[in-house]
């Protein structure tokens, strides 16, 4: 097992790709701190882990909190003894044109996705450093940091934050064993995507549009973004610090969209 023993834990773990990540901790061999808002969803996640053979408590934090970032890694440390690993997944987005943006959505976008993220990362690396031994940081961004879509001027903010403090962290950090990479997915199949449906005019309609650019045709599925984690947080990714891993089936290396029609051949 990957992960064998090894104390991660996980924010955003009441939903969509934070399951996936507990999950796929749990099944590797580590013990778990599935950390949200949602305690009821959270137990359930706990008792789906459990159910499977797997290790892991619920933890309820508020990532816009200053005090929750604290009391997680207290009941982590005097639960388990240790952090070992870290996945950044709380995040929050919205879609508005940039000079409709509020100082309030701004503010909300940033302290729990960028302000949260770094104040977690700064409180798990220093009980890394206090343990010794080493750990690994998994930050999950987005596409968004290669490119834009109209709207999302503040999540876009927050992200290229993210990859900002994180290569830095990387830096000081890599002498004493601990790496911190960013990893950034593309469109997945979460609750996000039910939502880009309900605003388009047919389902059918979006999956064109989005197939048309994404080259490999297809949305990402939590597991296949939770794998990946796995891979950063364990000895196979032991010489990776300080990249940001584009998980986009391709997509920021798509010039311009597929053409809706079969082009002929150019030579």
């Amino acid at each position: 097992m990957k992960l064998q023993n090894k104390v991660i834990i996980v924010t955003g773990a009441s939903k969509g790709l934070g399951v996936a990540m507990a999950r796929s901790c749990a099944a590797e061999g580590a013990r778990v701190v599935c950390a949200a808002r949602s305690v009821d969803r959270l137990e359930a996640v706990v008792a789906g882990i459990v159910a499977a053979g797997g290790e892991a408590i619920a933890a309820r934090c508020d990532m816009a909190q200053p005090g929750d970032l604290p009391a997680l890694v207290d009941q982590t440390v005097k639960r388990f003894g240790a952090i070992h690993g870290l996945i950044n997944n709380a995040g929050v987005n919205f879609v508005k044109p940039f000079v409709d943006v509020t100082e309030a959505e701004w503010d909300h976008v940033i302290d729990v996705d960028l302000k949260g993220s770094f104040f977690l990362t700064q409180l798990c690396a220093r009980q890394m450093l206090k343990q010794g031994g080493g750990g690994s940081i998994v930050q999950i961004a987005s596409v968004h940091t290669q490119a834009s879509l109209a709207g999302a001027s503040p999540y876009d903010a927050a992200k290229h934050g993210m990859v900002g403090f994180s290569k830095a962290a990387a830096v000081e950090l890599a002498p004493h064993g601990i790496r911190v990479n960013i990893l950034s997915p593309g469109l997945c199949r979460t609750e996000i995507w039910k939502d880009i449906v309900a605003a388009a005019p047919s389902e059918k309609e979006c999956l064109d549009y989005w197939r048309a650019n994404i080259p490999a045709g297809k949305l990402i599925e939590p597991d296949e973004v939770a794998r990946c984690c796995v891979f950063l947080l364990s000895d196979d990714a032991s010489c990776i610090t300080g990249a940001n891993l584009m998980a986009d089936h391709g997509m920021t290396s798509l010039l311009v969209s597929r053409e809706p029609y079969a082009s002929k051949e150019i030579s």
